[in-house]
């Protein structure tokens, strides 16, 4: 009896140890998307669109079956760099927005009014 709960006991602690493993856990990636636009919807619509679509383009690359997205805070992104060479200062974010799939960072741009660099967190299976 006390040899049938040791196997057990073991045979759980040997799938649990595998579950944790590498070969079984997701595989996550940060991706940033920044775009411009006119106005500020424009951007921030697109940049999201971007981000998306690099999340597909990762999955593809990866060989995923499946992707989920979260919300990733990432450094806003100018497109300007010779013009904003230590990047985007406080002053001139217009504001973020968040949603589950992407964390969005909106600023006034140098060539176009708005700018936005939209963030997440991509795992895939």
């Amino acid at each position: 009896m006390l040899c049938s709960k040791v196997r057990v006991v073991a045979l759980g602690a040997g799938l649990l140890l595998y579950c944790q493993s590498s070969a079984f856990a997701a595989d996550c990636q940060v991706i940033a998307a920044t775009h411009g636009g006119h106005w500020k919807g424009e951007a921030l619509t697109t940049s999201r669109a971007l981000a998306a679509k690099s999340a597909s383009v990762m999955q593809k690359k990866m060989g995923w079956r499946s992707v989920t997205m979260t919300a990733y805070q990432v450094k806003p992104d100018p497109f300007w760099k010779i013009v904003r060479p230590t990047g985007v200062p406080d002053g001139v974010v217009v504001g973020s927005f968040v949603t589950s799939r992407a964390y969005t960072t909106c600023f006034t741009g140098v060539v176009v009014p708005y700018v936005c660099t939209s963030g997440s967190k991509i795992c895939g299976k």
